[in-house]
């Protein structure tokens, strides 16, 4: 769930020194579980407590976005990608099983570029779906889960990792983010549901942004262990229209090791 910063050149880091740089930052100061985490190894030491959110059914979808390469570590998606720049690009996990010549032909045209490149067939992403308590509509970044009638909701990430092929019968991305009204609540009307029983945890908001602090916001997570095959073609036509005004990857933030920034996961 991106609440991200980004860091000049100098001050690059690798992932090592930063999780030592968020321990130092963090200890003794109370903040509650953070994320990413790895979702095979429940083990965490962290005693800062708060109710789980409700079921995504009966909250509002507030936000979609998505990061190059998993955040989370876990189930399908644990090779690593690298240390990446320090500032969340080129690190996090890639989906482990193998493609087809044909899934990973290039595309014609590029897809969802920015200035640290756009997606390729054979790419990873995970991708959240971010509710809250508040009555609030779907729209941009964290802001469109707060309201002025409720400045500390309760927030749910719903996250799926998905791989990107050259394929047009995979998964249609735009189907996948569709957005409408049931029962009363904004809704991501096609989150998978065959993608294995979702580890849920009590976390944080994520992004490079929280490499060297910690995030003050608390997250109930649900993290799907299986990765979904997903149409490229159809991620790019999302990029180029929707109400989040996304239109590239977000970077990842540092999978968080400490067991004293970690949940214990039941």
């Amino acid at each position: 769930m991106a609440n991200q910063q980004s860091a000049t050149p100098t001050e690059t880091k690798t992932p090592d020194q930063q999780r030592q740089q968020l321990a130092s930052n963090t200890q003794g100061k109370g903040f509650g579980p953070q994320s990413p985490r790895d979702i095979d190894n429940g083990t965490g030491n962290n005693a800062i407590q708060f109710g789980p959110a409700p079921a995504f059914t009966q909250m509002n979808l507030c936000n979609i976005h998505f990061h190059k390469n998993a955040e989370h570590k876990g189930g399908e998606f644990t090779r690593y990608a690298g240390d990446g720049d320090g500032q969340g690009f080129g690190t996090g996990y890639q989906y482990t099983g193998q493609l087809s010549a044909a899934e990973l032909a290039p595309t014609t045209q590029p897809v969802c570029p920015s200035t640290h490149g756009g997606l390729v067939p054979g790419d990873t992403i995970e991708l959240h779906y971010v509710h809250s308590t508040a009555q609030v509509r779907p729209g941009p970044t964290l802001g469109a889960c707060l309201s002025d009638a409720i400045k500390n909701p309760q927030l749910r990430v719903e996250t799926q990792v998905y791989v990107l092929v050259n394929d047009d019968s995979a998964a249609d991305f735009t189907e996948l983010t569709a957005i409408g009204e049931r029962n009363g609540y904004h809704q991501a009307l096609n989150i998978p549901s065959d993608t294995g029983i979702p580890v849920q945890y009590a976390g944080s908001t994520t992004g490079p942004g929280y490499n060297e602090k910690g995030s003050p916001f608390q997250v109930s997570w649900s993290v799907r262990p299986e990765v979904k095959k997903v149409n490229i073609e159809s991620v790019g036509r999302w990029c180029g229209n929707n109400v989040f005004n996304e239109d590239h990857a977000h970077g990842v933030r540092n999978l968080v090791t400490n067991p004293e920034l970690l949940s214990n996961i039941q």
